[in-house]
């Protein structure tokens, strides 16, 4: 399969075995295995010493938020899909792995998808250097539901970018930026860290993130910061489960504060390593405890 990407199905019914699906020509990345897969809602992470996750009850939790706003419910049986996600992760050739769990909401409402490929992570330059985004005026329709509708636009305007250019920002209407095409955006300005909290996908990065800065009693907005003070800010970054705080230096070409990953930044991101180490469970006991 392209990049040794694996796919694995499971019925709604309680007694559907596990299947492995093959799509010809193979995909080659978890976007476009989802493309050619029934729509549905959808959740991404990664995985920790092959087996154990981050979080994993606000991803189920997700999923069915995500399928009571579309407007078709589900309730997900967690053991189950636990069980699911162990045995194609133990039978997964790599080490550490990018997982999405899709739930049908076309085709069969309530099967489930698990896509599993290799986990990529920014460089270790990238962290110390910082990375360069570009923003972009669109937005989510439904913000707060991971559809996969919206993998396709997103990957479209990815395809587009520059090269060097790490993550397009999303920016609302009204000029506020909002979150990237598969990341959320946090900026720092005189000591405040502002992040949006309407109009953006409550991504679980995000959460710890959140988590870290009330722990450690930095102010903070949850307003997306307007784009006309862009060149006021100080520091960015942004979050996500393959980059978990990956500083941002520069955005639209304008240079950000010293040009340099900020002190905020920094401690944010041993914050946040510091939380994972202290959350990790195994995925079977992340279902089986619910």
């Amino acid at each position: 399969m392209g990049e040794n990407i694996v796919i694995w199905r499971m019925g709604k019914d309680p007694e559907a075995p596990l299947e492995h699906i093959c799509l010809e020509p193979a995909p080659n990345s978890l976007d476009e295995a989802s493309r050619r897969l029934p729509g549905g809602a959808y959740t991404t992470f990664r995985t920790y010493g092959k087996t154990r996750v981050l979080r994993m009850t606000n991803h189920y939790e997700r999923l069915e938020e995500t399928a009571r706003l579309a407007g078709k419910p589900v309730s997900i049986d967690r053991q189950k899909v636990g069980q699911a996600l162990y045995s194609a992760l133990i039978e997964y050739p790599g080490e550490e792995a990018r997982v999405r769990v899709t739930i049908d909401l076309e085709e069969d409402e309530g099967a489930c998808y698990i896509i599993i490929e290799p986990l990529h992570v920014p460089t270790e330059l990238e962290y110390e250097k910082g990375v360069r985004v570009v923003t972009r005026k669109m937005h989510r329709h439904n913000p707060k539901a991971k559809l996969t509708g919206f993998i396709e636009q997103a990957a479209a305007v990815r395809k587009e970018l520059p090269e060097g250019i790490s993550e397009a920002v999303m920016i609302s209407e009204d000029g506020r930026l909002l979150e990237g095409t598969s990341s959320n955006f946090f900026s720092v300005k005189n000591g405040v860290v502002w992040t949006a909290d309407e109009g953006v996908l409550s991504g679980i990065s995000r959460g710890i993130v959140l988590d870290v800065i009330r722990e450690q009693g930095i102010p903070l907005e949850l307003s997306g910061l307007p784009y006309a003070e862009l060149a006021e800010i100080d520091e960015a970054f942004i979050t996500s489960a393959s980059r978990s705080v990956l500083p941002v230096v520069e955005v639209d070409g304008i240079k950000l504060g010293t040009g340099q990953p900020g002190p905020i930044t920094r401690r944010l991101l041993q914050g946040y390593l510091a939380r994972v180490e202290q959350e990790l469970e195994p995925v079977l006991t992340a279902s089986e405890t619910l």
